[in-house]
């Protein structure tokens, strides 16, 4: 098909799009960015737009009201939260990078205006910006206005070239960007031209939007860049310097131009910037390789009078050719280790990596762990390093596995309470003993150990390679023994009482001495009843050797009281006092006599001297009386009558 009908047909699509009302982003191939507005970066707020770029005010806050707009990174909190939050700007990681934030004026009219130059005359452009509306669906009641923005392309002399309308941009409930673009050709010697962003929605409650990187780039038809001689790779090839591999690439452009021009670029900052290759303006490209490095490279197309300016070229895809230098492995691991400890291998500046070591190891890793080392593991590990062109290197490190001590913490002993014994521990050169308490010394094999209570002590036994293991000893602490015989006891002659000995102390035997008027000489609380006073002996031995403890109790017996009923103090020698048998012998006893109107007429503190029948020195009259003797010593209160006869 000849080139003039090509170029016509190409137009022809872009007339019928425009009729239809139909824009969109360009489905050719792009050139690089003839312009690019991104607003800048910087602190909040950004510096305010040329005087002729936009009729707002500018506000210098990153909330502006309405018919004023701003220059921002974010924003937050705006308008009692019925904004969106936006933490940056439409391109991810552009930190601190600006958006223009605005807030509609109440009546539609033009928001951004701007010139630009040193276009390509009868080249098509494509225009992109992105926005988003900024009002959150719940504001205003669910009813805010929404942004409906038109875009139009002038000449200079204020001929429409192109326009275009979003429509309506809806207000979400989340902040989201939207890519909205065109493209137009500008008529043949027209070099500059005006864009005209129009706000056709009214302002209040809502129509308020981000705008962020606006952008225009040539647009023309698909060119593609594909390899000749290597197959497979998509839009990368891989291969190793040694090769010295020679590769052809071969470019293609569709239809669209009437008389296309060629030239290949190349790049070597990662695509950020091109450059010609002089001479190469063909369709193929052929180049050996002989030096490590990543190549990118891509045709651009232009018609062949604007084939000398970049701002009129498009650019196909980039063919990436990535020459691998030989790899230098680096191994190493994380040796030397104690038996029973990992082991981590590495090896670096490779794709693909196998090791090879002692006891049949093998990995496919970078960064393979030998788990629980123990001395056969021991050895040279080799790793042969692939890199992804088939470049290849073989290295080996050496892993150094030192043994463990054997530790012996001594057989478990038997001490008696506050005694001591000789820990001894074995198997190496270096002691920690825990726990520390009752030990001379918690750094040597044989600390001497005086626990108060039995205790497990572990001892952590090192070597000259600071390899260290544990083992362990029960020290067993006896109780020794303690003997209570009770508090002393009281009795009356003929009763008996129960003694309340307690006996303590590990493994061990109690019995009670003299053996006489007790019933069980082996029980702690045996029922004794002496005739007379006595002490009892509670003996308490250990049946492990660690000694015996004694204690006594006394117990008193008390004689029984007789107390008459009669007595006749008349001067005859005979009954004349009121005489209480063995009285005496409870020296605290308290003894009252009362008359019958309950008057008290005797008293006496140990009964010293009987009653003679008198009160106050005088003889008191024949009758019956009551008396109150009182024993103490938690003996109960004795009472009764007694008759005084004349």
């Amino acid at each position: 098909m000849p080139n003039q009908i090509k170029h016509i047909l190409f137009f022809l699509l872009l007339l019928f799009l425009k009729k239809t009302g139909v824009a969109q982003l360009c489905t050719g191939s792009l050139g690089d960015p003839v312009v690019n507005i991104s607003f800048g970066s910087g602190s909040n707020p950004g510096p305010p737009l040329p005087a002729s770029v936009t009729t707002y005010n500018y506000a210098n806050k990153s909330c502006p009201d309405d018919g004023y707009y701003t220059i921002a990174n974010s924003t937050s909190g705006c308008f009692s939260n019925t904004w969106h939050t936006l933490t940056e700007d439409h391109t991810p990681g552009d930190v601190n990078g600006y958006m223009m934030l605005v807030n509609a004026s109440f009546n539609p009219g033009v928001f951004y205006l701007d010139t630009v130059k040193n276009l390509c005359g009868a080249t098509t452009y494509e225009f992109s910006a992105w926005m988003l509306s900024i009002l959150k669906s719940s504001a205003c009641n669910g009813t805010g206005n929404m942004p409906n923005i038109s875009f139009s392309i002038e000449t200079t002399a204020g001929v429409l070239v192109q326009s275009y309308n979003t429509g309506n941009i809806d207000n979400l409930s989340f902040p989201q960007w939207n890519h909205y673009g065109f493209f137009f050709t500008l008529p043949p010697g027209v070099n500059d031209l005006v864009l005209r962003m129009t706000n056709n929605a009214p302002g209040g409650c809502g129509n308020d939007l981000a705008l962020d990187d606006i952008t225009f780039r040539p647009c023309g038809p698909k060119v593609d860049a594909a390899f000749v001689n290597v197959t497979g790779t998509g839009d990368t090839a891989n291969y190793c310097i040694s090769d010295n591999k020679t590769i052809t690439i071969s470019g293609n452009a569709q239809l669209g131009y009437s008389n296309p021009f060629f030239q290949w670029q190349q790049s070597t900052d990662s695509g950020a910037s091109w450059q010609d290759i002089p001479g190469e303006t063909s369709t193929n490209y052929t180049k050996t390789f002989a030096a490590a490095g990543r190549f990118q490279y891509r045709m651009t197309v232009a018609e062949s009078g604007n084939i000398g300016l970049a701002r009129c070229r498009v650019a196909s895809n980039i063919l990436n050719i990535l020459i691998d230098a030989i790899p230098l492995p680096q191994p190493g691991n994380s040796s030397p280790v104690c038996e029973h400890v990992p082991v981590t291998l590495s090896a670096k500046n490779g794709d693909s990596y196998s090791w090879t070591g002692p006891n049949g190891f093998t990995s496919v890793i970078a960064a393979p762990i030998i788990n629980s080392t123990s001395l056969t593991d021991a050895g040279q590990y080799y790793v042969l390093v692939t890199t992804k062109g088939g470049c290849t290197r073989q290295d080996s490190t050496l892993v150094v596995v030192h043994p463990i001590p054997i530790p012996d913490a001594g057989a478990d002993a038997i001490i008696c309470e506050n005694t001591r014994t000789t820990l001894q521990a074995s198997g190496g050169t270096l002691y920690r003993w825990e726990p520390s308490t009752g030990l001379s010394d918690t750094t040597i094999a044989n600390p001497v150990a005086a626990p108060v209570a039995t205790t497990v002590y572990t001892v952590s036994v090192g070597n000259q390679w600071l390899c260290w293991s544990r083992d362990t000893t029960i020290l067993t602490v006896l109780k020794k023994p303690l003997a209570s015989a009770g508090p002393d006891k009281k009795i009356i002659a003929g009763q008996s009482i129960k003694l309340n000995g307690t006996a303590s102390g590990d493994t061990a035997s109690h019995f009670w001495t003299p053996p006489l008027f007790i019933d069980n000489a082996a029980s702690l609380a045996p029922v004794v009843n002496p005739v007379s006073d006595i002490t009892y002996t509670l003996h308490v031995l250990s049946n492990n050797g660690c000694g015996t403890s004694t204690d006594e109790v006394f117990v008193r017996v008390l004689k029984k009281i007789g107390v008459p009923n009669a007595f006749s103090p008349n001067g005859d020698g005979i009954n004349d006092v009121w005489n209480i048998e063995a009285l005496d012998s409870y020296p605290e006893s308290e003894t009252r006599v009362f008359n019958r109107y309950g008057q008290l007429v005797f008293e006496s503190k140990g009964y010293g001297i009987p009653w003679n029948g008198k009160y106050n020195g005088k003889p008191l009259p024949t009758g019956t009386y009551y008396y109150t003797i009182d024993r103490k010593n938690d003996f109960p209160v004795m009472s009764g009558w007694i008759m005084l006869i004349r």
